[in-house]
């Protein structure tokens, strides 16, 4: 959802325009996870002489004061209007400072309407003596926002964020009024204490000048280190502010994400829970925020080095990164096996020691939201088959609105692309309360589900910018598999099976390209598609998760009403919505349900049905004797890995449906990639 992002150069002389540029691009790689608005701030020049009180500017602080653009719509339109403004109020873009701190921000609204006014970002009041970019939602902001009403703040925003700027600011006043001098991080502090809900926050402020303050508690927030000596990038550190005070030139980045930092360093640090970073002169510190204690303690953090090209943020020779992830997908499925199939055996690291825990569960929970949730749904037959233990699905916001049921004896097995999604996070805060053994599948080192979790499978499925999942799907799939077999490896009884689905999974990569080759034919597909409203898909069995997603990468990003439907339950209502006119899918490749799946085209078909069906090679007959419909023919594998194969037709469905019908392929109507709230 909204994207964070901070540049600060220390002893590195740097142009006001390159300083634009940096913060710009820092949005633009924020840009998959949606947003309506954004803005930055950066520094104007120094008064020519200190301000006064009775000094035309009337500044309240002596550092620069800070120039704050915002725009509503792409980051285009706020590119345009910053060097519009810019040549109106003749700024010098030419003009150099060796030390600066710049803060951008991309919204995605949930508290007022998309405008500059709600854009971040958000303001103290007049002179902008604090400015706050904010990720999250403060629940406690209309206490907050009435409590400063009646200290004299008047609110421009309809935002949750106004108030933590304004409560900046007043706590400010306060303490220099009773005790005279205060920190910048002891005005964080104080503002933490009286928030609730979940945020990554960065804080500028005039009067402390080129320092910036970051603290999170629930949202994602990333600090990267680019020590211009080059002496130590791309080599770990033990402890970043050893590293940092040195005095030498070098540039720090706050971010939502690793997209945005990976071009300028590959040294970085993922802020934990109410640790408040502070960069001053160059030098980062670090503390840790306890609501009990007056004091916060000092912590030592270790960077870590980043294992990620730039090349894997561009689109290369592709159009789109919808179209580019989807055609990523036999590298991504060997990334995410590589080193775990060895001698006929899983090895998965992340779950080694936990496995006799896992094995003695009661039963397994999976929980998760979307395409991750439909990866889980996909994966439970053949858990439940290798592992003999019962497996429930749980949507993520459903858990915790009916406070379901969870026990010592589960295993909650928790699904994310991002590991940062709002409502899979609650559902494991409320497991972990209840005493489960936790495992995060995810796609994002460092995340906040991958450091919660008691233990994982990273999926390294590769960065993933198209907002609609793909390759981060069929990788979770393939990861779940391998928990699978790794869970159930103790099992003679199963022994022949485990053997088959390990020689699938190694030619899994080569079937995908095999059907990534009908590329052209789904783009004809699309187009004798183009006109209807609405799209009907049927799946069971092992591809009743199929179907699922594959309308729901219809919905997401064709914007057309579509609807993934269980085969099984076909007479029990969808049925009477059959007729010449609406397109339906039906998925019969070869598995146990293969039979049944026959039945359900040849009552479709008696009903005039407008029939699509998937079919495994050489079964065009088998399914359609008549020839009335339309055929995909996939390559056949093992029967549990079949829908890693099945859904690769209907993402290329999707992503052409969606290009010819002209709308957003990445970055769909009012979606985003991560979604970091309720």
């Amino acid at each position: 959802m909204c994207g964070i992002f901070a540049y600060l150069n220390y002893n590195a002389p740097r142009e006001r325009r390159y300083i634009l540029e940096v913060l710009f691009n820092g949005l633009r790689r924020l840009e998959y996870r949606g947003y309506d608005s954004s803005g930055i701030a950066l520094d104007a020049d120094l008064p020519a002489s200190p301000p006064s009180a009775s000094s035309p500017s009337g500044a309240p602080y002596a550092g620069a004061p800070p120039l704050v653009f915002r725009q509503e719509g792409k980051i285009e339109n706020l590119v345009r209007s910053v060097y519009s403004e810019v040549d109106e109020k003749d700024v010098n873009l030419d003009a150099s400072f060796s030390v600066h701190a710049g803060i951008a921000h991309t919204r995605w609204a949930t508290h007022g309407v998309p405008a500059p006014r709600n854009s971040h970002p958000q303001s103290s009041g007049a002179g902008d003596e604090f400015l706050v970019v904010h990720n999250g939602i403060i629940t406690n902001y209309e206490v907050l926002k009435e409590s400063l009403t009646r200290h004299g703040f008047t609110f421009e925003s309809d935002t949750d964020t106004e108030v933590i700027p304004k409560l900046a600011k007043f706590v400010f006043d306060q303490s220099h009024d009773e005790e005279g001098d205060v920190t910048f991080s002891q005005v964080v502090m104080e503002v933490m204490r009286q928030l609730e809900g979940a945020y990554a926050l960065i804080f500028k402020s005039p009067h402390y000048p080129n320092e910036l303050i970051a603290c999170k508690r629930g949202s994602t927030l990333i600090l990267g280190v680019n020590e211009l000596s080059g002496q130590h990038n791309g080599k770990p550190f033990p402890d970043v502010k050893a590293l940092t005070t040195n005095g030498k030139p070098k540039e720090l980045f706050f971010s939502s994400d690793l997209c945005a930092i990976v071009e300028h360093t590959k040294n970085y640090l993922a802020l934990e829970d109410n640790e408040i970073v502070h960069i001053k002169d160059g030098s980062v510190s670090i503390l840790k925020f306890d609501h009990h204690k007056e004091k916060p303690a000092s912590v030592q953090r270790a960077l870590s080095v980043l294992e990620m090209e730039v090349e894997q943020i561009k689109k290369g020779s592709y159009d789109h990164f919808m179209q580019k992830e989807i055609h990523e997908q036999p590298h991504s499925l060997t990334t995410t096996m590589r080193g775990r199939l060895k001698d006929g055996e899983v090895l998965l690291g992340g779950l080694k020691e936990h496995l006799k825990t896992i094995r003695r569960s009661r039963r397994m929970v999976f929980i998760g939201c979307g395409t991750s949730y439909n990866a889980a749904l996909a994966a439970r037959p053949f858990v439940e088959e290798l592992t003999g233990i019962p497996v429930t699905m749980e949507v993520a916001s459903d858990l915790l609105d009916r406070q379901g049921p969870i026990y010592r004896e589960d295993t909650a097995v928790f699904v994310s692309q991002s590991g940062e999604t709002a409502d899979t996070l609650l559902a494991l805060d409320y497991a972990l309360e209840n005493g489960a053994l936790c495992v995060g599948i995810t796609n994002t080192v460092g995340s906040t589900l991958s450091r919660r979790t008691h233990c994982g499978v990273h999926i390294n499925a590769g960065c993933e910018i198209g907002v609609a999942s793909t390759k981060a799907y069929t990788s979770q799939i393939v990861a779940m598999a391998m928990m699978a077999l790794a869970i159930g490896s103790d099992q003679i009884s199963t022994q022949a099976r485990r053997e088959a689905i390990i020689s699938g999974l190694s030619s899994l990569p080569s079937n995908i390209r095999e059907v990534l080759k009908l590329d052209v034919e789904m783009k004809e597909l699309a187009s004798s598609l183009i006109d209807s409203e609405s799209l009907l898909v049927f799946g069971r069995g092992y591809n009743y998760a199929t179907a699922l997603e594959g309308a729901l990468k219809v919905k997401e990003v064709a914007l057309m009403h579509s609807e993934g439907m269980l085969a099984g339950e076909m007479k029990h209502g969808p049925l009477a919505l059959v007729d010449e006119n609406l397109p339906i899918i039906v998925i019969a490749t070869r598995d146990a349900c293969f039979s049944k799946q026959q039945s359900v085209i040849q009552q479709l078909l008696s009903r005039k049905g407008r029939l699509i069906v998937m079919c495994s090679k050489g079964d065009a007959s088998a399914v359609c004797p008549s020839g009335s419909c339309r055929v995909i023919e996939v390559p056949g594998v093992a029967d549990c890995l079949q829908p890693v194969v099945n859904i690769i037709p209907l993402q290329l469905l999707a992503y052409h449906l969606t290009v010819l019908r002209g709308f957003d392929v990445d970055q769909p109507r009012n979606l985003a990639k991560s979604v970091t709230t309720q």
